[in-house]
């Protein structure tokens, strides 16, 4: 496939060789019947986890540049995210970022008692949240308030995920990442889309991970839960 950058398709077969990205039949949170499913509590190594935060950091980069003080991983899966991604940016770029995630519940004792765990939200700062992938735009409704509690004079940047589904959110005609950012007013991007992702791993007719079965559940899945 042309168009796409090397990093993206590698990101891909990443998923996919880590079980992370699969495709069958799956029920999702909301019920609906997906014919893939994206599992970001896959990544169980020190390899995946060092590869998933060079994917982020390259995917932060490309869309959000260096003017970022602080990562911020929201509990729990988001907390690997942001360490794995401020460790990645320090090697491939040189920039110092911090990272920061949430507790489910405050701490009340200790020199770090409160809400956040890793770094502090300070005036002036400039946060990105990062999560692995966001279907109806739920969680960001809990993490957004934590942030901007946290210090008066700071600025969310944006949000990146690991896969954007395309799909609606809720009842909606318009999915989660657009709903996110007329919310809330910053940007949401994604390393890779379901679109790239079936651009890049279905070829008609060959018998690779999706195949001409799959390619048609999928298809009649966006029929009905597509952005419209």
């Amino acid at each position: 496939m042309t168009g796409m950058e090397q990093y993206k398709k590698d990101f891909i077969d990443f998923m996919v060789a880590c079980k992370v990205l699969s495709f069958g039949s799956f029920t999702l949170k909301s019920g609906r019947k997906s014919p893939f499913f994206m599992n970001a509590g896959a990544y169980v190594t020190g390899g995946q986890l060092r590869q998933l935060g060079e994917f982020y950091a390259r995917a932060i980069h490309e869309h959000f540049g260096d003017d970022i003080d602080v990562f911020f991983g929201p509990a729990y899966k988001g907390i690997p995210l942001g360490v794995a991604a401020v460790i990645a940016y320090s090697n491939l770029y040189g920039k110092e970022i911090r990272y920061c995630s949430n507790r489910k519940e405050a701490k009340d004792h200790g020199a770090d008692k409160g809400v956040l765990l890793g770094s502090g939200i300070r005036d002036g700062d400039r946060v990105l949240i990062i999560e692995d992938v966001t279907t109806s735009g739920k969680s960001i409704d809990e993490t957004v308030p934590i942030i901007r509690e946290t210090a008066r004079d700071m600025t969310i940047v944006g949000e990146v995920v690991s896969l954007n589904r395309m799909e609606r959110a809720g009842e909606g005609e318009k999915g989660a990442l657009e709903v996110i950012q007329e919310k809330y007013g910053f940007p949401v991007r994604a390393i890779v889309t379901m679109k790239d992702v079936v651009d890049y791993l279905y070829v008609p007719g060959k018998a690779g991970v999706i195949t001409d079965g799959i390619k048609k559940e999928i298809d009649a899945y966006y029929a009905e839960w597509g952005i419209r």
